[in-house]
């Protein structure tokens, strides 16, 4: 009977998708912690990139530069700094893809069986009609023309990507600071502005 109940409720099948997503982003992150984020490799790793960006920050921000002069042997520094960022980064970035690959068929799977679960059904609403671009996702393996009917495996990205992220930031197992940028996108230098 309450089953029955809850089959009747009108957001049962996006509630379903989003409860399965919370519970997998928790256990993808339970397998992170396994495999990556308790080792003492990873401390180390994430303690190295957090003082070599803080470092970087500060040789690029210090107002009390010295003049011309010395200006080669700070660009020198600097550039070290900079070189071990990139390669602590890219050392942590292949030690985050042992378990990537876990992660990544955790997923698949998840996504196999809600798949068959919701194969052809709206599991959602949304309130407008999608850009073309997003219907094809939005829309996808669903019957009509009613493209505000939102498909399984777009509702179900959604919270992955949101879910997961938000549950890294929450248990401190975001990347470090200087892991995103390490280079990518450097700070522009004061002096020049």
């Amino acid at each position: 009977m309450a089953s029955n109940v809850f089959t009747q409720f009108k957001y049962s099948d996006s509630l379903t998708v989003v409860g399965i997503s919370i519970c997998t982003a928790i256990v993808c992150e339970a397998i992170s912690w396994l495999l990556i984020y308790r080792t003492n490799s990873y401390k180390s790793l994430k303690s190295t990139i957090d003082k070599a960006s803080k470092k970087l920050e500060t040789m690029k921000t210090d107002p009390t530069a010295p003049k011309i002069s010395a200006k080669k042997s700070k660009t020198k520094k600097i550039d070290r700094v900079e070189t071990s960022l990139k390669e602590s980064s890219r050392d942590l970035s292949l030690f985050k893809f042992k378990s990537g690959a876990v992660v990544a068929l955790v997923l698949f799977a998840v996504f196999g069986f809600l798949n068959n679960l919701f194969e052809g059904k709206a599991v959602a609403k949304l309130p407008f009609v999608p850009i073309k671009l997003v219907q094809k996702m939005s829309h996808r393996g669903l019957q009509g023309e009613d493209f505000t009917d939102c498909s399984m495996a777009f509702l179900y990205f959604l919270c992955s990507i949101s879910i997961r992220t938000n549950l890294q930031k929450f248990l401190g197992f975001s990347p470090p600071r200087g892991a995103a940028g390490a280079g990518l996108f450097p700070m522009p230098d004061p002096k020049t502005n």
